[in-house]
């Protein structure tokens, strides 16, 4: 849940402001102060003193309007709440508005309006009827988008008028919030899809303290440590009182690869082939968070996030629910890239030891598929899922090639020692995610790496 911040009208100069104000008149209002007028002018060539009181009477009330709402409009602060701030798509948010007359004096009617993005329902408009000295109207609407992104909720538009009816003011409060929508997830099956022997298993923490005795490397007493932990041997060394140092925990590493390249998708829309891939990937780095793993998302251009720790790792179990938050929020927004290929992923993958490896990959063609297979060589297991994208928005020929030609190139990647899963329209992940270990289990029974065990293809 977060609060927008206080805000107070947004001021313009003084001469501009009154200005503006006067340009607020009602019909009402421009009738009464012509009537006055008229009815002055008559007076002064009738010589009737009492009808020139009425004139300035009528001409004078929508004057006193015009300046008693003019400073009226500094007197009111207006706040947003969003519940929450961050939703799935096709999830609602609810949107609570306060106003706050904080003078003494009662307003008149008031009308607002808040500004949001179309894509998330028509603009909302309110009525409040008078506010009292020091009192307060609370209001609230629903926004609900289909489409990922950020949408910022408004500045929030306040009409004053004059219990008279003479004047109308329409003014902007100066705060404003963002809400992020997300890409939906799904829960996922616990599985056990990476290997034993590059040591990244079911995600539990291990220690680093394999060492012997004669291998500890101690630190410094310090106040509080349990004296349990005292090393002798290097107290005696150094002269000074030693203790071991802590058993540093190493978290399972897992790597979500993320293609975005514009060329491996078609279509556009909620129901497209890349709208899948980003659900998905939102739903395996939950997943694998929720599971223990230390997680970080890559896109093909070679991003990662979150990016701090080691690696660009998530780096503690504390981190995690912000580390997910700090992903979902990049999946929000991101979209097609240059076309630059896989290459860039690829350099950065190469750069050291990455556990498991969970990639959604769009059309594939014969260089990245060898970019793709490369890609295993760093891994301790990799589990891809391919989308053929031409059959996700109706298309009747493949984009990049005949259907044998995509199956030969789902066979180079097994070959290369992924787990290959095809992901045909409209499939539902948790069973392609179950599929997916038990092709791994298959491989396992076989002992080969091959392609012994995957079933599914294009066709």
């Amino acid at each position: 849940m977060t609060a927008g911040e206080p805000g107070a009208v947004q001021d313009g100069s003084s001469k501009g402001g009154l200005r503006a104000a006067f340009g607020g008149l009602t019909t009402r209002g421009r009738s009464f102060l012509a009537a006055g007028v008229a009815a002055a002018v008559c007076a002064y060539v009738l010589g009737q003193a009492d009808l020139l009181r009425v004139g300035l009477l009528l001409a004078v009330l929508p004057l006193v309007c015009v300046i008693v709402l003019y400073r009226t409009r500094y007197r009111v602060t207006g706040t947003r709440r969003l519940t929450p701030s961050r939703v799935p798509t096709g999830s609602e948010a609810r949107v609570h508005l306060r106003m706050d007359n904080v003078s003494r004096l009662p307003t008149g009617l008031l009308m607002l309006q808040d500004r949001v993005p179309y894509v998330l329902g028509p603009r909302p408009r309110f009525v409040l009827d008078r506010v009292e000295g020091g009192g307060r109207r609370e209001v609230s609407y629903r926004v609900r988008s289909d489409l990922r992104g950020r949408y910022p909720l408004g500045p929030l538009q306040l009409r004053l008028s004059d219990p008279f009816g003479m004047c109308e003011l329409t003014r902007s409060f100066s705060a404003y919030d963002t809400l992020v929508v997300i890409p939906r997830t799904v829960p996922l099956p616990p599985l056990r899809l990476a290997g034993e022997a590059s040591g990244y298993g079911d995600g539990r923490q291990r220690s680093l303290a394999l060492a012997g005795e004669d291998d500890i490397i101690p630190r410094g007493y310090r106040h509080g440590d349990d004296l349990r932990r005292v090393h002798w041997r290097s107290t005696a060394r150094y002269g000074e009182l030693m203790v071991r140092r802590e058993e540093q925990p190493q978290r399972a590493r897992c790597t979500v690869l993320l293609d975005t390249r514009q060329v491996g998708y078609a279509g556009a829309g909620p129901d497209s082939a890349f709208e899948w891939a980003v659900s998905g990937a939102a739903s395996a780095l939950v997943h694998m968070l929720e599971r223990g793993f230390a997680v970080r998302l890559l896109t093909d251009d070679g991003n990662a996030v979150p990016g701090s720790g080691s690696d660009g790792f998530a780096g503690s179990t504390q981190e995690s629910a912000d580390s997910a938050g700090l992903m979902l929020d990049t999946l929000a927004v991101v979209d097609h890239s240059d076309g630059g290929g896989l290459s860039r992923a690829h350099d950065v993958l190469r750069g050291s030891n990455e556990g498991l490896l969970i990639a959604f990959f769009g059309d594939l063609d014969d260089e990245q598929t060898s970019v793709a297979a490369r890609m295993r060589q760093r891994t301790g297991a990799a589990v891809a899922f391919v989308l053929d994208s031409a059959r996700w928005s109706g298309g009747m020929e493949q984009l990049l090639g005949t259907p044998a030609q995509a199956e030969e190139r789902l066979r180079q990647l097994r070959e290369a020692g992924w787990i290959v899963v095809p992901v045909p329209p409209g499939a539902e992940l948790p069973a392609l995610w179950q599929l997916a270990g038990q092709m791994r289990t298959d491989t396992q029974s076989a002992g080969n790496g091959g392609s012994t065990g995957f079933p599914g293809g294009w066709s």
